[in-house]
């Protein structure tokens, strides 16, 4: 990457390995985790794992379609993945999904590194995937995973 931008999201869940794995390796994890107005239409899922596959989707803002192909890999610790976009809208596109067991919890660590394309595209792509609307995003994603991993006793 030439000039990538990294993004990061930290949360701590009161939940266990086991559960926030399970969760996003449910097939519809990747819907739950889309904020309305944004739908998520999945084409193709062909993951061995959260750690190996591809997943082909195009995410709905209202009638406009953007298309993706992502790849799952092996993230920087064993209980991470990463998903890596192999086409789609941005010139890059690198999503790693950290989870490290607390006393208190995971600690769940999104960090993503991102470049836009120059020009009008660059423009339309930092508006929806960086900034303000990247920070909403995922304070949506870890309210949803606490939601649904909640456990009274990591």
């Amino acid at each position: 990457m030439s000039n990538p931008h990294i993004f990061e999201h930290t949360s701590l869940i009161p939940t266990t390995l086991d559960k926030i794995w399970a969760f996003h390796e449910q097939p519809n994890a990747f819907g739950i985790l889309t904020p309305p107005p944004i739908f998520v239409q999945v084409h193709r899922r062909e993951l061995v794992s959260l750690q190996q596959g591809e997943l082909e989707f195009t995410l709905w803002f209202a009638f406009f379609p953007i298309r993706w192909l992502a790849q799952h890999e092996q993230g920087s610790i064993p209980t991470s993945f990463v998903d890596r976009m192999l086409r789609g809208p941005l010139k890059a596109w690198r999503h790693e999904h950290r989870f490290e067991a607390t006393p208190n919890g995971i600690r769940l660590t999104d960090q993503i590194t991102i470049e836009h394309h120059d020009g009008w595209q660059g423009v339309l792509t930092r508006l929806m995937f960086d900034g303000l609307a990247l920070r909403m995003l995922f304070v949506y994603r870890h309210l949803q995973t606490r939601l649904r991993t909640f456990s009274p006793s990591p």
